[in-house]
């Protein structure tokens, strides 16, 4: 879900673009001409090496990266940890807007970023680490209405980089968080870990991450038949909950389980729906959202299963009278590579429910 319906303030950019075009326009340039852009293992390459400058075609746009980024700005939490997982922590001059701690295993190389705010950072707060390369999870923040446009980012020599799980078959157009015109899959993911790789010039790095994701997707899902099963997404927000559609992360969490999302006749990403609808619907199993955010109402899993078991239209539901909660980050119900954690969660709690087949 993206941060996402956080009430954050967003400055204009225009005064800090026009403070920072020189001071930007001279970092990409010596980007591109200093520092031979190796690692220890050898794997980037500086501009004049193998595999730069590199174009990506990404979310309807060109986008092209002169060489290995230096200083780069990730805007979500979701990115941030691809970049991190890629052993590049060292590159990342400051990250922003996170629902979760840090992956498990991250925590080292995280603790040595900047981190600008929990939620959206202001332009200024951007520009003023002086970035060679933006990178985001989410339309929401690096579009309208977000940090700032790509097309601002981009008026300034700095390349920009949006998920393209957050677009392909993706309309983000409306007021809510988008719909899908077809389901997602861990392929868009996938795609996101190698173009990331790419760009920051370690491609056997991203082809090794990539590998190891898919080796735990087979793993968890190993001899598992819930097909009998009903589930539902719970992101945030007591009053109007944020519910999970048929096609984000959590379709794939399903899909690969074999089982039936209660919501899955909405394409909407995360619609809101009344309380006496879910427990209409009366799913088999309960997926919390276990956020550290404090931007919606009940946002950790403790007080989504306080709510549930107080309130009167749903106490009385299976799930909640037999407690068969799974917690997941809310990371893990982004499309993230977390989203295969989300896999492995889902599949442990069906499997200790006696739901897995």
């Amino acid at each position: 879900m993206s941060p996402e319906n956080a009430e954050v303030s967003v400055p204009l950019i225009a005064s800090t673009v026009r403070r920072t075009a020189l001071l930007i326009a001279g970092l990409v340039l010596l980007t591109a001409c200093g520092g031979d852009g190796s690692t220890p293992d050898g794997a980037a390459r500086d501009a004049a090496g193998d595999g730069f400058p590199v174009t990506l075609k990404n979310c309807g746009r060109t986008v092209t990266v002169e060489a290995a980024p230096r200083h780069a700005v990730s805007l979500n939490q979701g990115s941030t940890e691809i970049l991190l997982s890629l052993g590049l922590a060292d590159r990342l001059a400051a990250t922003a807007t996170w629902t979760d701690p840090v992956m498990k295993g991250l925590e080292k190389d995280e603790s040595t970023v900047k981190r600008l705010a929990e939620n959206q950072p202001s332009s200024e707060k951007v520009l003023a680490e002086e970035p060679d390369f933006v990178s985001a999870s989410f339309e929401s923040t690096l579009g309208k209405g977000g940090v700032a446009s790509r097309d601002q980012f981009e008026e300034l020599g700095v390349p920009t980089y949006l998920a393209p799980s957050d677009c392909a078959g993706k309309d983000n157009t409306g007021s809510s968080d988008g719909s899908r015109s077809e389901p997602l899959t861990m392929d868009r993911v996938y795609g996101e870990v190698r173009d990331l790789a790419k760009v920051f010039g370690v491609p056997e790095r991203g082809e090794k991450l990539v590998k190891s994701l898919r080796g735990r997707v087979d793993r968890a899902t190993a001899d598992i038949d819930a097909s009998g099963t009903t589930m539902l997404y719970w992101f945030a927000n007591s009053e109007a909950p944020y519910l999970a559609g048929c096609c984000g992360a959590p379709g794939i969490i399903t899909e690969e389980l074999g089982a039936k999302n209660v919501f899955d006749d909405t394409h909407e990403e995360w619609p809101q729906i009344n309380w006496e609808t879910v427990a209409d619907r009366n799913p088999d199993v309960l997926v919390i959202g276990d956020l550290t955010r404090k931007s919606q109402t009940a946002e950790s899993a403790a007080k989504k299963i306080e709510f549930l078991e107080s309130n009167p239209a749903t106490k009385n539901m299976d799930a909640v009278r037999h407690k068969r909660y799974v917690l997941l980050s809310g990371q893990a119900m982004n499309p993230t590579i977390r989203t295969v954690e989300g896999v492995e969660r889902v599949a442990a709690g069906l499997r200790s429910f006696g739901l897995a087949g």
